[in-house]
């Protein structure tokens, strides 16, 4: 594997409907391959608007299989065209009844590595997400991709320590957050969590947010998207808080083993001391 991975991620507008926006994401990374990335990940339900601003049955209409479905298959494609490996997250219906807030993950071959299933459902004011989903039971798998080891979580899963332990136990280099958050709820957690979660599971982590108001509600989706290291650093700038971007970085993954030498969390865990945390 590459010590020095080029990564990308997405931040998008809403366009109105289901084709353009992969048409656009598409766009999106085939200039992320132009410009030599090796994996890409979107943003939480990138091909739908966040519909969970509201409880309305007629957003089941956004749901599809995985991996079968016409987005997963047209990712495939898009996989094998540029070489890329994608993470794809898309509102999954997995037979009558039970429906998902799940990430493909496709390799570079367009072989779909598995999919990730977020955990936490959040059900407050603008994110009615139990009203669509069920909690993923799939575990937090780690994907053995063309560029490293990759995992996912979810939005809301980010304010919950316990998963992305496990994908560092697991051997997670690189994690990717796809997310939709919006101005006031808990903005000032979003340069905050993802990096401490960087720095106490030593991994990179790409943490996506959509950008702008959407057709139903007034979430104000701020942007923001980041890449940060196993230091807690942003890799180069973080994105705009308002325009739609393609944010490409190197990530050095020979940082993950110097950081965790010389800090040496997992060495010292007390996983026989912590027993407790898991009882009801």
């Amino acid at each position: 594997m590459p010590e020095v991975v080029r990564a990308a991620l997405v931040q998008a507008t809403w366009t109105g409907d289901t084709e353009s926006m992969v048409d656009k994401h598409e766009e999106h990374a085939r200039e992320a391959a132009r410009r030599g990335a090796k994996v890409i990940g979107f943003q939480e339900v990138f091909n739908a608007p966040y519909f969970c601003q509201v409880q309305d049955p007629a957003h089941y209409r956004w749901a599809e299989s995985v991996p079968d479905g016409p987005t997963v298959q047209r990712m495939r494609a898009l996989a094998r065209e540029t070489g890329m490996v994608v993470v794809a997250p898309v509102f999954e219906v997995d037979g009558s009844g039970f429906y998902y807030n799940t990430a493909a993950v496709i390799d570079a071959d367009g072989t779909v590595l598995g999919t990730y299933r977020k955990h936490h459902i959040p059900q407050v004011r603008g994110f009615w997400e139990k009203f669509y989903f069920r909690p993923g039971n799939l575990g937090w798998p780690v994907f053995d991709t063309a560029v490293g080891r990759v995992g996912v979580y979810i939005c809301y899963d980010r304010h919950f320590p316990e998963g992305w332990r496990e994908l560092g136990l697991s051997g997670a280099q690189l994690v990717y957050n796809p997310s939709a958050t919006s101005r006031g709820l808990s903005a000032y957690l979003w340069q905050l969590e993802q990096p401490a979660a960087a720095v106490a599971n030593e991994y990179f982590v790409a943490a996506i947010n959509r950008v702008g108001v959407e057709e139903y509600g007034d979430n104000d989706f701020y942007g923001t998207s980041y890449f940060v290291d196993p230091r807690g650093q942003f890799v180069g700038e973080v994105a705009s808080d308002k325009e739609e971007e393609l944010v490409v970085r190197d990530l050095d993954f020979g940082m993950i083993d110097e950081v965790r030498q010389q800090w040496a969390f997992y060495r010292d865990r007390r996983p026989d001391a912590y027993g407790g945390l898991v009882q009801p």
